[in-house]
């Protein structure tokens, strides 16, 4: 069969981006050569609906072994009786989530998209403001901070029947105990999204949240260092309390419902290819060497926000307790897109995103949104980091002119070369 060239010239075209870029979009980083070769490795080719010991096709007896070892060094990881690793995705697991737990036009309680919440916590434009009843509390306008007395005020007031707690542009750390009370006052279900912070929640740099609350999902991505993917967790399996049935009308624990939301709930064969990719990437995390690159990755995020706050920018709630920084541009007069946009041209790569209370619609947006796991697996710290923002700092001032963010281009180019990214491809 021919070499397709023009998909390959492509790779080799993204491969030298991310060499000669600084990647900081929060929800990026580099995987391991290792992780890669996995997901690029046999496994693709096997049909493995159900789980393992328990497949609806023939010739699973290795991947079997592949599922349950990336299952086993999950559970090492953070301490669980229960996960499942099929999920496609963190939207996946977090619809899985839903359709184990909640009927058609139950209330669901999360954190506004605008105020840094995720599509899956309940957003209009998503299945999960579609199908159920969405009700959101926010941050407090003066500190950024997680409004945690309007949480339980709509609680006690609505009633849902599932609170989410978790986001995707949050900067500070979570009290799930507090909130576990709220939902103990009514009834309602936890679940706890931790795809950005779950790498640094992994090695006890930040809050655990999986003795409050009852389910806990993340994206395999982002500071977990691993393939595209998701997962669900329990620390603690139980029998429902709501009186939750599976299609044949038999109580199930959690577990059992969960697995059966997976499959043949939302998904059909899984990806045994990334499968094995997450075992790999679990593996790493296992590791001494993944708890420095957690205090790295916490280290260089607040490098970052001292000296964007020294130069002036606003920083939602001053400052950060995991891996990113949330920046309001409305004192610097630039939109989100337009920060965006220019600062792809010096190939230094973030996101517009809205600003809790912002006045732009979220295709302009106010903010943008910095972080720092990619760089750091790249081997940069403190000093770099604030290089980094002298960087940003000097395409923003100069954001109309062209020979300024050209010049930011090579400066960016030459800075990265001392930070090798897959040396082994060639």
């Amino acid at each position: 069969m021919q070499k397709d060239t023009l998909v390959f010239d492509l790779i080799q075209k993204e491969l030298q981006r991310q060499r000669n870029g600084i990647e900081l979009i929060a929800s990026e980083n580099f995987t391991s050569l290792q992780v890669m070769q996995a997901m690029g490795s046999v496994p693709t080719n096997k049909y493995a609906e159900g789980y393992p010991g328990k497949r609806y096709y023939g010739g699973c007896e290795v991947v079997d072994e592949i599922e349950t070892l990336a299952i086993d060094r999950l559970k090492q990881i953070f301490n669980l009786s229960w996960a499942n690793v099929q999920p496609h995705s963190g939207a996946q697991a977090n619809g899985a989530v839903f359709l184990a737990v909640m009927r058609p036009g139950d209330k669901v309680l999360g954190l506004d998209l605008s105020m840094g919440g995720h599509l899956t916590h309940g957003s209009p434009a998503n299945f999960s403001g579609k199908t159920y009843e969405a009700h959101f509390y926010g941050v407090k306008k003066e500190t950024g901070l997680v409004d945690y007395e309007q949480l339980e005020a709509v609680a006690l007031k609505e009633k849902p029947r599932m609170i989410i707690c978790g986001a995707s542009a949050y900067s500070r750390d979570w009290d799930y105990k507090r909130i576990r009370e709220v939902a103990d006052k009514i009834g309602a279900i936890v679940l706890a999204d931790i795809a950005h912070p779950a790498g640094l929640i992994a090695k006890g740099l930040l809050n655990d949240p999986f003795d409050h609350c009852h389910i806990v999902t993340s994206t395999t991505h982002k500071t977990l260092r691993g393939p595209r993917g998701g997962v669900i967790m329990l620390r603690h399996d139980f029998e429902n309390p709501w009186g939750i049935k599976d299609p044949k009308g038999n109580t199930r624990t959690m577990s059992q419902l969960l697995d059966l939301a997976v499959f043949p709930g939302t998904q059909g064969g899984p990806l045994e290819h990334v499968i094995a990719a997450k075992a790999v990437a679990f593996g790493e995390i296992l590791s001494d060497e993944f708890a420095v690159y957690g205090k790295q990755v916490i280290a260089n995020a607040q490098a970052m926000a001292k000296a964007f706050v020294s130069k002036g920018y606003n920083l939602i709630s001053e400052g950060t307790d995991n891996h990113l920084m949330l920046i309001d541009l409305r004192n610097k007069n630039l939109t989100g897109k337009k920060a965006q946009e220019t600062l792809d041209k010096a190939h230094i790569t973030l996101n517009k995103n809205a600003v809790p209370f912002d006045d732009k619609s979220p295709f302009v947006t106010s903010g943008i949104r910095v972080g720092v796991p990619a760089v750091t697996t790249r081997g940069l710290k403190e000093a770099d980091v604030a290089n980094i923002v002298d960087l940003i700092d000097n395409v923003l001032t100069n954001a109309d002119d062209e020979k300024v963010i050209a010049a930011v281009k090579d400066e960016v180019k030459n800075f990265m070369q001392q930070f090798p990214l897959y040396p082994e491809l060639g």
